[in-house]
């Protein structure tokens, strides 16, 4: 075995921030200029959908080359036949992870495809399920987020000592992840592995809600949006003054955000 391929370190590039250990907010500018756009006001399908896929195969290869168990793996190469030493040995992500991908109707179902694809690709396809959930907002007479209803769910099994993701494009609130997670609290057996969220903007108040009511979650994002607090506070290190950093408005939308992304991937404007 090559020295070179033992223990390999992975350390994604990241923005320096004071929300803590489980939250890794990227610093990738490829991903940022694929972001914006999918943002852009009259940016629609089926670009929208191109967009969403690239942007989670790179946020899927992140997650799962920085927090996957890994295992050492002979593999004979095409030279093999030439030459004994035609065998590549190194540490790679072990193949039988168990790992449930969760669909959340509707913005996250094509996130949570593309990454149950990605993963079959890298695990033996036996470890890989995904399951589905069906969320949607709660609101009071002034439009004003109350917290998520359970609609319908399909669970595959247990979730014992499996790595659970869930790739929801707008991490807002955290109503939506703490439903999801209630839900097999409450329902699934088994207790996970890890859990990890994978989403494409965050904003501080979700970061907030996860740190009160769900400290285990790992996060994955590549923008923290909280472009609605004052102009000295913009200029601070993210989560300097955490109390004064706001990303939603008053109807809980994220600024500057992507707009209302499950309307715009699903051309459904209700």
């Amino acid at each position: 075995m090559d020295a070179q391929h033992q223990h390999l370190a992975y350390l994604p590039p990241e923005i320096d921030h004071l929300y803590g250990s489980n939250i890794h907010i990227l610093s990738d500018p490829l991903a940022l200029t694929m972001l914006a756009r999918l943002g852009q006001k009259g940016v629609v399908q089926p670009e929208v959908g191109r967009l969403v896929d690239g942007l989670y195969r790179t946020l899927a290869h992140i997650a799962i080359a920085a927090e996957f168990p890994r295992e050492v793996r002979a593999v004979p190469t095409r030279m093999v036949d030439l030459t004994p030493r035609g065998i590549w040995t190194g540490e790679t992500v072990a193949a039988d992870t168990s790992t449930v991908v969760v669909a959340l109707a509707r913005a996250g179902l094509l996130p949570a495809q593309v990454t149950f694809e990605f993963l079959n690709q890298i695990l033996a396809p036996s470890s890989v399920r995904q399951d589905h959930l069906s969320l949607g907002r709660q609101l009071d007479g002034t439009g004003r987020v109350t917290g998520t209803a359970l609609g319908a769910a399909k669970i595959g099994g247990s979730i014992d000592g499996s790595i659970v993701l869930i790739p929801d494009p707008m991490g807002a609130t955290g109503s939506t992840i703490s439903a999801a997670l209630r839900h097999y609290q409450d329902v699934v057996v088994g207790k996970p592995r890890m859990i990890i969220a994978m989403h494409l903007i965050v904003t501080p108040e979700y970061i907030l809600h996860l740190r009160r009511h769900h400290p285990e979650v790992v996060v994955y994002a590549f923008r923290v949006d909280r472009g609605l607090s004052p102009e000295d506070v913009l200029q601070t290190k993210p989560g300097t003054r955490w109390s004064e950093e706001i990303g939603l408005t008053e109807h809980q939308y994220i600024v500057p955000g992507a707009g209302g992304l499950g309307e715009v991937l699903n051309n459904s404007w209700v």
